[in-house]
C-alpha cells in the first residue's frame, strides 16, 4: 500500500506531497515517487526541492537515504544540484512515457535510456553521463507568432489613450455613469459619423449608428432580427467562427467563389432564397485584395432587385500601402448595405469596441435584439474613443501604424524574395496579413514544419467553406502585424526555415529591402521569379 506524506520544507523548499510505494527499498520508493511527480508535471522544471534533512524528517527516512536518492536522480538527469542553490528539478525534465524497459548494461532501479528519462541526460553503461538523443514527440511550444488577426500589442498608444480618457472622464455628464443606452454613447456616435464619412465615404448620421463589441457581436444581433433569416451567401474563404455563429442561429450559408477581383457577386442571382450576402470588400479575408468596383455595383444591384441586404465587414480598411483608398460599399446605397467596423485591428481587440451603420428600417430591430441596457461596451471606453477621434489622436495613430506595418510588409516580401524566390506573395497591397501561395498538396506539411521551428501560423485550408467549389487553394496566412518589433526578424527566419527545400533556402540571412514590384491585385513578384497568374 502506498504511503502518502506531505513535507513542510521548513522554509528550505516547496511543500511536497509524495506517494511512497510500500514495496522495495525506501530509497527506490522515494526515487520512484519523485520521478512520477516530475513526469506528471506536478514538479515543474526549476522547482527547488526540500533539503535532505527536511525531507527525511517529514518522510521518516534516514538523511543518507534522501541524499542517495537525490544524487541518483541528478545522475539520471531528473534533478540538478548546485552549491548555494540547492537541489532543483532539471530545466528540461519533460514528462516521458510511463512505460518501462530494460536495456543491456542497465542496473536495477534505473530506467532504460530514452524511456522514462528526461531529455537532459541518461546514463549509459558505467561511463560518463551523456545527453539523450531521443527526438521529441511533439513540436515545441511556439516561440514566434505570425497568426493573423492581431495588431502589435506593444504599439497601443497608451499615453494618448490615457490623455483622452482623462479628458473624457472630466467632461462626462452624470448620466454617463448610469445603466447605459444600448445604442451607445451619443458622443461616440457623432464622432464616428464624422470620421467614417471623411475617411471611408460612409453616408450616415449618429441616429443610424449602434455601438457593438465587434463583427461577431453584430452577427449575433442581426441573427435575432428578420434581416438575417434562412440562407446567407458568404465568401468561399473566411472565418469559420463567423459561419458557425450563423449556423447556430439556424442560418444556412452558401459560398461565393473567389478570384483576383474578390467574391464573384454575379453568382448571387443563382442562389434561390438568399437575401443577405456577407462581404469583406476593402481587403478580402484571408486571400487579400479589394472587391472590384464592377462586383461592388453588382452586389448593390442584386440587393435592390430582391430587397436584400449587403453586410459589409470593413476588414483592415484603414491600412493600405500601394493603392488608392477604397471607399465603403455602404456609400453606394445606405438603404441596402449594413456597414460594420471596429478598433480591433487599428487599436486593440481588448477594447471590444465596434459599430454598426444601419439602414433606417433596421435600427429599431437591432436595438430590440440588443436589449434595454448596454451590457457590452464600457461607457468610459466609448467616451475615450470619442475624444481620441475628435482630438486627432486616432488619425495620427493610424498613420504611424500604417508606416510601421508597411515596413514589416516590405521586410517580409524582401526576405522571401531572397530565401524563397519561387513563392508568390499575394494580398500585400493592404491589410495586416499576406498569403504565401503554395503548390498543391504541400500546405499541411509546411504548417507542421513551421510548428517544429517554433512558429505559430495558419494555412488557407483553415478558412475554406466546406461547400466551396473547385480545388482548394493552398498557402500560408502570415500575420505580419502580430509580433513585437524585437522578435519580428526571428519570426521571419523561422518561417523561411519551415519552408520545403525546393521552395526556400534556409541558410540565407534576413534583409529589410523594400519589395521589387507591387501589382494592383496586391501580389508581389520577386525579381528572380516570373509572375504567375492568380
Amino acid at each position: 500500500m502506498a504511503e502518502s506524506r506531505v513535507n513542510s520544507a521548513d522554509g528550505l523548499g516547496s511543500d511536497l506531497h509524495l506517494e511512497l510505494s510500500g514495496t522495495g527499498s525506501r530509497r527506490a520508493a522515494l526515487m520512484g515517487a519523485l520521478r512520477e511527480a516530475i513526469r506528471s508535471g506536478r514538479l515543474a522544471p526549476g522547482t527547488r526541492l526540500p533539503s535532505y534533512r527536511s525531507l527525511a524528517v517529514d518522510l521518516g527516512l534516514a538523511r543518507n537515504t534522501v541524499a542517495d536518492a537525490y544524487a541518483e536522480l541528478v545522475a539520471e538527469g531528473w534533478l540538478t544540484a548546485r552549491q548555494g542553490s540547492g537541489t532543483r528539478v532539471a530545466p528540461r525534465a519533460a514528462p516521458p512515457p510511463p512505460r518501462r524497459a530494460r536495456g543491456r548494461g542497465q542496473g536495477r532501479g534505473r530506467p532504460a535510456v530514452g524511456v522514462g528519462v528526461p531529455p537532459a541526460a541518461a546514463p549509459t553503461g558505467g561511463g560518463p553521463v551523456r545527453r539523450a538523443r531521443r527526438a521529441p514527440a511533439r513540436p515545441p511550444e511556439p516561440v514566434h507568432n505570425l497568426l493573423q488577426g492581431q495588431p502589435d500589442a506593444a504599439s497601443f498608444p497608451r499615453a494618448a489613450w490615457l490623455a483622452s480618457g482623462r479628458r473624457a472622464l472630466t467632461a462626462a455628464p452624470n448620466e454617463a455613469f448610469g445603466p447605459g443606452d444600448p445604442q451607445g454613447r451619443p458622443e461616440l456616435r457623432r464622432a464616428l459619423a464624422e470620421y467614417l464619412a471623411r475617411v471611408r465615404g460612409v453616408r450616415t448620421d449618429a441616429d443610424r449608428i449602434v455601438i457593438c463589441s465587434g463583427y461577431a457581436h453584430a452577427l449575433r444581433l442581426l441573427a435575432g432580427t428578420p434581416a438575417l433569416r434562412g440562407t446567407a451567401a458568404v465568401e468561399a474563404y473566411g472565418l469559420g467562427f463567423h459561419r458557425s455563429l450563423l449556423t447556430a442561429a439556424g442560418i444556412r450559408t452558401v459560398p461565393l467563389s473567389l478570384d483576383a477581383d474578390g467574391a464573384r457577386t454575379e453568382e448571387l442571382a443563382s442562389h434561390q432564397g438568399v437575401r443577405t450576402v456577407l462581404l469583406t470588400p476593402a481587403h478580402q479575408f484571408p486571400t487579400g485584395g479589394p472587391l472590384h468596383p464592377r462586383r461592388r455595383a453588382a452586389a448593390v444591384d442584386w440587393a435592390r432587385a430582391c430587397g436584400g441586404l449587403v453586410l459589409e465587414d470593413d476588414y483592415d480598411g484603414e491600412f493600405r500601402y500601394d493603392r488608392k483608398p477604397v471607399g465603403a460599399v455602404q456609400g453606394l446605397d445606405p438603404d441596402h448595405v449594413l456597414y460594420v467596423g471596429s478598433v480591433s485591428k487599428s487599436l486593440s481587440p481588448a477594447l471590444r469596441l465596434g459599430w454598426m451603420v444601419l439602414p433606417d428600417h433596421l435600427v429599431d430591430e437591432v436595438l430590440a435584439a440588443k436589449g434595454e441596457r448596454e451590457a457590452w461596451a464600457s461607457a468610459l471606453d466609448q467616451l475615450t474613443l470619442a475624444d481620441f477621434i475628435e482630438s486627432g489622436g486616432y488619425d495620427r495613430h493610424i498613420r504611424r501604424m500604417r508606416q510601421r506595418y508597411r515596413r514589416r510588409r516590405d521586410q517580409l516580401v524582401a526576405i522571401l524574395a531572397e530565401r524563397a524566390p519561387h513563392i508568390r506573395v499575394s494580398g500585400v497591397a493592404a491589410g495586416l496579413h499576406a498569403v504565401l501561395e503554395l503548390p498543391p498538396g504541400t500546405e499541411r506539411s509546411v504548417v507542421q514544419a513551421a510548428a517544429w521551428q517554433g512558429l505559430a501560423i495558419e494555412g488557407l485550408a483553415d478558412y475554406a467553406h466546406p461547400d466551396a467549389a473547385g480545388p482548394p487553394r493552398e498557402g500560408l496566412v502570415v500575420g505580419y502585424a502580430t509580433p513585437p518589433d524585437h522578435s519580428f526578424t526571428g519570426a521571419l527566419d523561422a518561417l523561411c526555415r519551415g519552408l520545403p527545400p525546393d521552395l526556400g533556402d534556409s541558410t540565407a540571412p534576413t534583409t529589410t529591402a523594400p519589395p521589387t514590384s507591387a501589382r494592383d491585385d496586391g501580389a508581389v513578384t520577386p525579381p528572380s521569379a516570373s509572375p504567375r497568374a492568380t
